[in-house]
């Protein structure tokens, strides 16, 4: 039974060796599903206090309500929570975090349409994208991408970025997830100029953008193995995106795993990148999300959920990007290759 502040007994954990290899969805009402320690965890790096949690929670939920009534978006304590917490409780920066997250989706339709699993079963069977059934020591799971699975005369690369938002969104759903952040781990394998080149700086842009000031999660490492000498470039292209603290949290490998073990720990890795943890599968993440359809079709199928908001600067993306620039980043990474 839940207490005055919404609190209850932690659900169990997660067998993954059971077959359940991923947290389920939360109930519709929110309880608190987090354990002491992570209760512990989320008010030292957070600032959430469980007696003050709720009412927390209704302030935001009132600065929706006065300053934005025509902002069509769900207000329910679960979906709120996530918007505080990736925000350490600051109601201010909550808030604009919540404007830009609907404010995505207006400026970037062609990801945003009609965004649900089965539209990007291509891209998932592909082996682009798993999340590793294990979290790490921190409780943190890791978000694997392979861009060398890609071939851009196959689909275009915003599929890729579809399957990747639909990840997060799923990822985001359980409150350890919320506390305790993600981590990205990129295989460069096969990625050749045509993978780099394609996606261009407009679309990193957005993408970055998206990432750091328009979703509710914390990226609290990006490794990357077996980058080419063209990941200079692709990186170039990046790095004048990234704010100066995610800049800091990329760590490159190369083809060193013993570097890669030190921070993701070889129980958690498959054996593909030196771990103990079976062959790499891709057919779990990819179930877990199919069988999710009907929820990403309530969420994301619905009329536009934004009216008279004004969209930041950082995800203002009108506009092509000149000739120029790609003949320069062609150059670039040419150089780099």
């Amino acid at each position: 039974m839940a207490d005055q502040n919404g609190h209850t007994d932690p659900a169990p954990s997660v067998d993954v060796m059971a077959g359940v290899p991923f947290p389920a969805a939360p109930p519709p009402i929110y309880v608190c599903t987090l354990t002491p320690d992570l209760e512990a965890k989320a008010r030292e790096e957070l600032q959430e206090k469980p007696e003050w949690r709720l009412r927390d929670v209704q302030a935001l939920r009132d600065m929706i309500l006065k300053e934005h009534s025509s902002l069509r978006t769900r207000l329910d304590d679960a979906f709120l929570l996530r918007f505080l917490r990736a925000r350490k409780f600051d109601y201010d920066r909550a808030l604009q975090l919540l404007l830009n997250y609907h404010s995505s989706r207006r400026a970037w339709p062609e990801v945003f349409q009609d965004l649900k699993p089965s539209t990007v079963k291509h891209v998932l069977e592909l082996g682009f994208l798993t999340v590793l059934p294990r979290p790490d020591p921190q409780g943190r799971y890791v978000l694997c991408l392979r861009p060398g699975k890609w071939t851009p005369n196959d689909y275009p690369f915003v599929d890729n970025i579809r399957a990747i938002y639909l990840t997060l969104e799923k990822l985001i759903q359980p409150e350890e997830t919320q506390v305790n952040g993600i981590v990205i781990l990129v295989d460069y394998t096969g990625v050749g100029l045509s993978q780099a080149s394609n996606p261009g700086p407009l679309l990193a842009k957005k993408v970055v953008s998206i990432l750091q000031d328009g979703f509710p999660i914390r990226i609290k490492a990006v490794n990357i193995i077996n980058e080419p000498r063209i990941f200079k470039g692709i990186f170039a292209i990046i790095k004048p995106f990234l704010k100066e603290k995610m800049a800091e949290r990329f760590v490159l490998h190369g083809s060193d795993l013993s570097s890669l073990h030190r921070v993701i720990p070889r129980s958690v890795l498959p054996q593909e990148y030196g771990g103990v943890d079976g062959r790499l599968d891709m057919t779990a993440w990819t179930r877990t999300l199919l069988e999710a359809e009907e929820e990403f079709v309530v969420e994301f199928c619905q009329p536009e959920p934004l009216e008279g908001a004004l969209m930041p600067d950082s995800l203002l993306f009108e506009g092509e990007q000149p000739e120029d620039s790609y003949r320069s980043l062609r150059s670039q990474l040419y150089y780099c290759y």
